[in-house]
């Protein structure tokens, strides 16, 4: 007779060990101490840093340390306003994300193939639409205006472009009746095949890997996440050809080393600083399948420096090649949320085909969007663009005052200016760790060795 098998024996420890969230007013003068205690498994520290991040927290220092079964955290943050986390929504919010119950880590694994260019899938109230490939000056109108066309009502949607790729996150639902797309349907395959032919543009077939392909995906995964994993796999693809473009030098150090002392591989970032930075750089690693094990991070609000200590999944430190494509990954993960020249925020009563018009506008005034964050909030749109000229350049006043007088009739626009970010890092002391008060696991594991 076989014994009992209890299907819930592998979770014993995390029950009986759930995890634990402090927040902390008291402690620091300055910020908020969120400290987090729990049974350690593998995705953990990406799902804490994701809640963190998602409530645009700023992450001013942070000790992480994972070794053996239990994961210890501490996040010195600050709200969106640069002062203590003092909201109670947003505590209790933290606390029930993080804590018990939560069932941490709840990360999911990417939705569909990321090597594909258009999948769709339906969560909740909408139908989503990844899309990824070559980018161009008016190619979001393109594709704003072919989902009006075609009764789809555009809910919410995340663009990101990065050497001349983009990639995009689009909800939306039917016009009619309010309700998500089937995907096994005829209407879905036109509209897989008008947007497949948007993403082409002027390139014809598709021999070359670079234009469109179009695949149902399965599942979903947090947005920025899922954003990440499309931009590296066509950054692959693209690589693959030859044809990328050397990401720009604006300051970023990016270095892998070897700690002997503890057999780990040591990553070194040194940038601006700026919001989601730690979630950026935690989300590839784990999604190139490396294990963070120890982490320091700090920022003096200007630069962010963090030394992270990371092996395979194996328990192997990284091979030449490996620690070469992480070098690689992680300084497109850092540039690709990073806009220059201005931020237009268009907000005003949802109507179907007020994007399509928006980015019509602004092809029209030869803008290029480098980034886009639209949202739907009731029956207001609230959408966010990040534009430069179709050269690169900053865009110029004239061109700012005519946008003003054609989209502000039927919208508020509101403009800001996005400041270029510093030339230079802050010079590294010795062993590779700027000085800026940072605390070293590599220099701890040194000392302790002595």
């Amino acid at each position: 007779m076989f014994p009992y098998f209890d299907p819930e024996y592998e979770n014993f420890n995390q029950r009986i060990n759930p995890p634990r969230v402090c927040i902390d007013n008291d402690t620091m003068s300055e910020c908020t101490v969120v400290k987090v205690d729990s049974m350690n498994k593998n995705g953990i520290l990406l799902e804490v840093v994701q809640v963190l991040s998602d409530l645009d927290l700023t992450i001013l220092k942070a000790y992480i340390t994972s070794d053996g079964g239990w994961f210890m955290d501490v996040f010195h943050v600050l709200n969106k306003q640069g002062q203590k986390v003092t909201d109670d929504k947003t505590i209790k919010y933290i606390e029930k994300a993080l804590g018990p119950g939560s069932n941490l880590p709840s990360a999911k694994k990417g939705g569909g193939s990321p090597g594909r260019s258009v999948g769709m899938h339906s969560i909740g109230d909408h139908t989503a639409i990844e899309l990824k490939g070559p980018d161009r000056t008016g190619l979001l109108s393109e594709i704003f205006a072919v989902l009006a066309e075609l009764q789809c009502n555009v809910l919410a949607a995340e663009v990101w472009t990065h050497r001349a790729r983009v990639a995009c996150v689009v909800y939306v639902n039917d016009v009619a009746t309010g309700k998500p797309i089937d995907v096994d349907t005829r209407r879905m395959t036109s509209i897989e095949h008008r947007l497949r032919n948007v993403l082409r543009g002027h390139g014809g077939d598709d021999e070359d890997g670079t234009g469109a392909h179009t695949e149902f995906a399965v599942g979903s995964t947090h947005v920025d996440r899922r954003l990440h994993q499309l931009m590296n796999a066509d950054m692959e693809l693209v690589d693959a050809q030859g044809e990328g473009e050397e990401v720009a030098d604006d300051g970023m150090s990016v270095t892998v080393g070897y700690c002997k002392e503890k057999d780990y591989s040591v990553v070194n970032v040194r940038c601006r600083d700026r919001s989601k930075l730690l979630f950026d750089i935690v989300c590839t690693l784990t999604d190139m399948q490396y294990v963070v094990s120890h982490a320091a991070v700090s920022s003096d609000g200007l630069y962010g420096v963090q030394e992270l200590f990371i092996r395979r999944k194996d328990g192997r430190t990284l091979l030449k090649d490996e620690e070469d494509k992480v070098v690689k990954c992680l300084q497109a993960a850092i540039s690709r949320r990073v806009s220059e020249g201005f931020t237009l925020e268009v907000c005003g009563r949802d109507r179907v085909g007020l994007l399509s018009e928006v980015t019509r506008v602004l092809r029209e005034h030869g803008l290029t969007v480098t980034r886009a964050d639209v949202a739907t909030v009731g029956e207001q749109a609230m959408n966010v663009f990040y534009v430069r000229d179709a050269s690169g350049q900053t865009v110029d006043m004239k061109t700012i005052e005519g946008l003003r007088g054609q989209i502000g009739q039927t919208v508020m626009l509101n403009v800001k200016k996005v400041p270029a970010p510093a030339v230079k890092p802050p010079e590294p002391a010795r062993g590779g760790v700027a000085k800026t008060g940072f605390f070293s696991f590599g220099s701890l594991f040194a000392r302790l060795r002595a």
